[in-house]
């Protein structure tokens, strides 16, 4: 595995070795010796698995207590992966980087804790798998607004169109406002 870092340094972009041949493909998507050499030692307590359509967007999402810690990856189609530095003591607090994931590039996203986190779909459907190393708490769930003009994401909106959103997540705060990790 090759872990490449990003502009935020304690994001990484990991990318599995391959193995192929008339059969298919096997790789290792996760393996906790390689990982803590890479400077990951968070334990990962639970797996989500989401389904969406072109042109959606999910997020930014992130728990202000039992912060999480992500593993993510594409098992179908593509999409345009972000995260959200929200460590107010950090000098990347506010930046964002931006990262293609595909079932085809085979790429993984490590988000540590204290980042929100979200993506935009690409493809006509992706399906995505992340692990998480805190479990799902509804009560400490914040959704950052994803169109921040003081954090600017340049995210790839299809034909320049709005992206389909849910009502949470229509409503996410402004950096400002938003509650941050210290």
């Amino acid at each position: 595995m090759k872990f490449i870092p990003t502009s935020i340094p304690d994001v990484l972009i990991i990318e599995p070795q391959i193995f192929g041949d008339q059969r298919g493909f096997f790789m290792e998507t996760y393996q906790a010796q390689r990982f803590a050499e890479a400077g990951i030692r968070l334990k990962f307590v639970q797996d989500n698995h989401s389904g969406t359509r072109r042109g959606s967007l999910r997020g930014l999402h992130y728990q202000i207590f039992q912060a999480q810690g992500k593993l993510v990856r594409v098992v179908v189609g593509e999409i345009f992966d972000v995260a959200v530095d929200l460590r107010k003591s950090s000098p990347t607090f506010g930046k964002w980087v931006g990262v293609n994931l595909s079932a085809q590039n085979h790429r993984q996203l490590y988000i540590p804790p204290g980042f929100a986190h979200g993506f935009y779909v690409l493809s006509d459907w992706a399906e995505v798998l992340y692990k998480a190393s805190d479990f799902y708490a509804p009560r400490w769930e914040r959704t950052l607004i994803w169109n921040d003009p003081t954090i600017d994401i340049q995210w790839p909106l299809l034909d320049g169109k709005p992206p389909l959103l849910s009502e949470k997540d229509a409503q996410g705060a402004t950096l400002d406002i938003a509650e941050v990790y210290e």
